[in-house]
């Protein structure tokens, strides 16, 4: 797959299309629903609910908190992930505001 071309396009559709790609795989939604029902989980809690390896895991969690959809805050020896509600609430903005839909008949 080659690169992607920005060059040309607002840093908005930019950015969303970044974060809405990171959201294109499945362990990565599961992670997200996960986070939806057990906020400030660690790495280990979110392990038992995925059929992947810790490292796996650990790289979705990675990309996820590069795009900002998650945060990370270190307790002891130990990372407590939560959702980063202010992307959220950018993506679900931009979903709703910039995308119009067509009327249907």
């Amino acid at each position: 797959m080659g690169i992607t071309k920005t060059f040309g396009f607002s840093f908005k559709i930019n950015e969303m299309s970044d974060i809405l790609k990171a959201l294109g795989n499945p362990a990565r939604l599961k992670i997200i629903q996960f986070l939806m029902d057990s906020p400030s989980s660690a790495c280990g809690d979110i392990i038992e609910v995925l059929p992947l390896a810790q490292s796996t895991v650990s790289k979705h969690l990675s990309e996820l908190k590069r795009v900002k959809l998650i945060k990370g805050k270190n307790k002891g020896n130990n990372i407590y992930y939560s959702l980063n509600i202010k992307t959220w609430e950018k993506v679900k903005d931009f979903v709703l505001s910039e995308i119009n839909l067509p009327k249907e008949d």
